[in-house]
């Protein structure tokens, strides 16, 4: 694996962790019972984004290294999702 796709890998990693994170313990400013003016009910009230942040950093690299593993290790290859076989059969050494 190259370094830019390690980081791309990460990065995709990273924001869906990131969209997992965000909805956990939010408290809705309807929930809270003070809904400010010009915004809706369930606009997050005391949202934290830098602790998420940080929840998502440390999921994230444990998600990314299970994955980096798994792909540099060879379990699985490009050829295990070939399902309708248009791959051409991998040469044996000359």
């Amino acid at each position: 694996m190259s370094i830019s796709a390690a980081v791309v890998l990460y990065a995709v990693c990273w924001f869906m962790v990131f969209f997992i994170v965000l909805p956990l313990r939010l408290t809705t400013q309807g929930d809270a019972g003070s809904v400010l003016p010009g915004t809706p009910a369930g606009a997050p009230a005391g949202f934290v984004v830098k602790r998420k942040a940080r929840i998502t950093t440390v999921a994230a690299s444990v998600v990314w290294l299970i994955l980096f593993v798994i792909i540099t290790q060879g379990w699985i290859t490009v050829r295990d999702f070939d399902v309708m076989g248009r791959m051409p059969p991998l040469q044996q050494g000359n």
